[in-house]
């Protein structure tokens, strides 16, 4: 089976979009939920010096654009080495 890279890499652009939307909507409604959930990604690591969950902003877009444009990238490459593979 062939993926097609266009198609593989739009639906990962797409899935980082909502995860990254998920995730920003989650901080702002329950920040403190939130912050055990990213300590206990990082095994603890106490993440209260570093905590600034603050409102839609530049870092915000930022951060939305380049997850999506990287998940399209990284969903598009993919899909190319698995082809690669798979003849």
């Amino acid at each position: 089976m062939k993926l097609h890279q266009n198609a593989f890499a739009n639906a990962s652009a797409l899935f980082m979009g909502i995860v990254y939307l998920f995730c920003r909507f989650a901080i702002a409604l329950f920040p403190g939920l939130s912050m055990q959930v990213t300590r206990s990604w990082f095994h603890g690591f106490d993440m209260a010096n570093i905590w600034t969950p603050r409102t839609f902003s530049e870092n915000f877009l930022l951060g939305l654009v380049s997850a999506v444009v990287l998940s399209w990238v990284g969903g598009w490459l993919f899909a190319w080495i698995y082809n690669k593979f798979t003849k």
